[in-house]
């Protein structure tokens, strides 16, 4: 896919996005992917030497190696969703070797899946692709629905089966999230310890945050901003968010009957403006400034415009200075070479030149 074809798909939004320059947050002021981004950010931080060999391994595979981008294919949905309703579509990804096929034909850096998923094929695979082992995750059969992630494994488990990156999700502002962020924070250390990476999805989750009226503040800038400095707090190597889809959470939720999360105006009037690619920055910038990686999904529901959602995910992404994408549903949730070719255009997007960072 070239910048024609891009332009293209975009539709309307194309000189929007693409011609944006930023007066948020300069593109000087960021940690900005590149070739030699771990040597960067990462050899004079307290990461070891066997964690920059992981880190090494996903930056420098597929059709990204040796960018600074990454395009990282994550199937966990038959545990976060029935497995029926996930794969119900495409049967054959029933099968965990078929997930692991279709991110090395679509060229992915990484594999993110299941303890059973990569363990069920470790010896097969393990070598051929870097795994990202997927610690804990929200179980829906508890009748009715909680939403709550749990651990489904150890941190040594998934070692043993060759994965050079665990990931792991905290609900933030849920009850839950205290509990959440403590074993979290001590499964990225153990991690750290064995040599292995850390990716968190930094989710939030609060009946609050949802207003109603298209008003959902669990993809708002300024709170997922939040989840996402919490987030490299706890020393997470890389963050994946929600493409943010709109901003003022915070001033939603302080209606004078409480004090909540102490926010400032300049938020609103200064760090970020209405523009996607601003409101994406501020989450690049809650990142350490980008030297902890952002990598976004979202930008549509799944459907027709599966392809075009992705290719404006990734242009915001890029042009706010993140650094890569995670697809699932919009590639699994069809046939096996329609899956290949939307991970090959979303990595198009990262290897134009043209789409340069605003």
């Amino acid at each position: 896919m070239n910048t024609s074809e891009i332009t293209n798909l975009l539709g309307e939004e194309a000189e929007s996005l693409l011609t944006h320059v930023s007066q948020t947050i300069s593109k000087e002021q960021l940690h900005l992917p590149g070739p030699d981004f771990i040597d960067r950010i990462f050899v004079p931080s307290d990461r070891s030497p066997q964690v920059l060999r992981s880190l090494g391994h996903l930056f420098n595979h597929g059709q990204l190696t040796g960018t600074g981008y990454l395009s990282i294919l994550p199937i966990d949905q038959g545990v976060e969703h029935s497995a029926g309703a996930s794969f119900a579509g495409n049967p054959l990804y029933f099968d965990p070797e078929n997930i692991i096929r279709l991110a090395l034909e679509g060229g992915c850096n990484a594999v993110a899946t299941t303890f059973g998923a990569l363990g069920i094929v470790a010896r097969k695979y393990a070598h051929k692709i870097p795994f990202i082992v997927k610690i804990n995750h929200n179980e829906l059969l508890t009748y009715p629905n909680r939403y709550d992630q749990i651990p489904f494994g150890t941190v040594k488990e998934a070692w043993n089966l060759g994965a050079v990156a665990i990931g792991a999700t905290i609900y933030f502002g849920s009850e839950e999230s205290g509990r959440q962020i403590v074993e979290i924070a001590r499964a990225f250390e153990e991690a750290h310890s064995l040599g292995m990476a850390t990716i968190l999805w930094c989710y939030l989750r609060n009946n609050a945050f949802n207003k109603g009226k298209g008003e959902d503040y669990h993809v708002a800038a300024d709170l997922t901003g939040q989840a996402n400095h919490l987030g490299v707090t706890l020393q997470a190597d890389l963050i994946k968010q929600k493409l943010p889809e709109i901003n003022g959470g915070f001033q939603a939720l302080n209606t004078g009957e409480s004090s909540y999360g102490k926010p400032d105006d300049r938020i609103y009037t200064q760090l970020s403006s209405k523009h996607p690619i601003d409101l994406c920055r501020y989450q690049v910038a809650n990142c350490y400034m980008g030297r902890a990686g952002l990598i976004n999904s979202g930008g549509g529901s799944l459907g027709a415009s599966d392809l075009r959602d992705a290719i404006r995910t990734a242009v915001i992404n890029k042009r706010a200075g993140g650094t890569g994408l995670i697809s699932g549903r919009k590639a699994f949730q069809r046939p096996f070479e329609e899956g290949v070719k939307l991970l090959n255009a979303i990595q198009d997007v990262y290897l134009d030149p043209e789409v340069s960072v605003a």
